[in-house]
């Protein structure tokens, strides 16, 4: 019986492994709104399949549009160091954003352009089926939970998954925000933790 689940299982994470690299390679050839014309790569995130948490910002900047991979630039590390405080393995957790390909100037992503990666990021959420899903900063908190405010929302859990913080550029850009954002990732970790 317990060789029947265990290869259920192993069956059903690879499964999972396919639809998220079959996901990722519909994102890097998408040409559902103009943000595709002007990029160099998409980003559709990375992580392990099973990841326990989440993490949401809003969209590539210039690294991330160079390497075709999240939060590689300043933020990044930012993210980075961060994690490192609150012993989260970046390896460990999946890391993407609203939208998939980098806004000209680094604007803003506009609502279509959000509205069409949104089927994206909730299909992206639905495959890995995380138990924490940290919201980094108004836009991901915008689109997710129609929510905005950070600065009030930040450190609480909506809909029991959803954990809203500070975006790591915020942090970049005001150093005091970084004990409140490594406090977040800290209860990302620990509620992660509690699921199990």
């Amino acid at each position: 019986m317990r060789s029947d689940q265990s290869s259920e299982r192993k069956e059903g994470l690879q499964k999972t492994a396919e639809s998220l690299s079959s996901l990722a390679e519909e994102i890097r050839s998408c040409t559902r709104c103009p943000l595709a014309q002007g990029r160099t790569k998409a980003v559709p995130g990375e992580g392990p399949d099973r990841a326990e948490i989440f993490f949401v910002g809003e969209a590539p900047g210039r690294d991330e549009d160079l390497t075709g991979r999240p939060f590689v630039g300043r933020a990044g590390s930012v993210l980075d160091r961060c994690l490192d405080e609150a012993g989260i393995d970046r390896s460990e957790v999946f890391i993407t954003s609203v939208v998939k390909c980098r806004p000209p100037g680094n604007r803003r992503p506009k609502k279509d352009e959000v509205e069409m990666c949104r089927p994206y990021l909730e299909s992206q959420i639905e495959l890995v089926q995380p138990k924490v899903v940290c919201l980094m900063g108004n836009a991901a908190t915008r689109v997710v939970l129609d929510m905005e405010g950070v600065t009030e929302l930040r450190g609480k859990v909506f809909r029991e998954i959803f954990l809203v913080t500070f975006h790591p550029a915020a942090v970049l850009r005001n150093r005091n925000l970084k004990e409140a954002f490594v406090s977040d990732l800290l209860a990302a970790r620990k509620k992660a933790e509690e699921e199990r």
